[in-house]
């Protein structure tokens, strides 16, 4: 099974996509792991990738699909993926039917996990860190015991200037942006399936089965 997983910060996908691998025996492919992979092992791809980031540069997408090329030739990968982050463009989305095309590979479906972003904003912005030791909290999903005080070090609780509503929007702003038109371009190939990502984690994941039991 191959999927592409969509969908804006805040939506669930990496919930969602443990259970998915867990349950389906496939793997997670990030393209950020993979170029850390790359450059941390020395490869000649994370060479090459290092020195554009070195300069400021983003990584060209011929680097990334090459980077993608050899992870799909994994035998670890003969039960199926999914792709997490890539394709992020159109261009992208192009090169990398090329290169499924030349492995001999198809998807089966490309999820897009909707959330509307007021509800994103709700939990997005819920997120607060321990001034002293740094631990994580969030005021719905995992409040402190105490409002405002750490549970371990007692420290002030406090929202990080990037959990702010403005960025939070400008975020989901280029999300939308670049992902409205990758859901047209596979909506015409007519892989998309679109999973309701507001309610429990359970009932979305319900969906998400739903969807891929009919590939298996």
């Amino acid at each position: 099974m191959r999927i592409i997983f969509l969908g804006p910060p805040g939506a669930g996908k990496g919930t969602q996509s443990e259970r998915i691998c867990k349950d389906y025996n496939i793997v997670q492919l990030s393209t950020g792991d993979i170029l850390r992979a790359n450059r941390n092992l020395g490869t000649d791809l994370g060479k090459k990738a290092q020195s554009y980031m070195d300069s400021g540069a983003l990584v060209p997408d011929d680097l990334i699909i090459e980077m993608i090329r050899v992870e799909l030739k994994n035998p670890n990968l003969a039960n199926g993926y999914i792709l997490d982050g890539f394709p992020r463009t159109v261009p992208q989305a192009e090169a990398l039917d090329k290169l499924l095309q030349e492995l001999g590979q198809e998807l089966d479906t490309v999820l897009v996990l909707e959330v509307p972003n007021e509800e994103l904003l709700k939990r997005l912005t819920a997120r607060r860190i321990c001034r002293i030791c740094g631990k994580s909290y969030h005021l719905i999903y995992n409040p402190p015991k105490i409002e405002g005080t750490c549970d371990v070090e007692g420290g002030e609780l406090y929202q990080r200037d990037d959990d702010k509503e403005e960025p939070i929007m400008n975020r989901l702003k280029v999300y939308e942006a670049q992902t409205m038109p990758l859901i047209e371009y596979y909506s015409k190939k007519n892989l998309v399936d679109k999973i309701n990502g507001v309610g429990e984690i359970d009932f979305i994941y319900n969906q998400i089965q739903a969807v891929l039991n009919k590939y298996i």
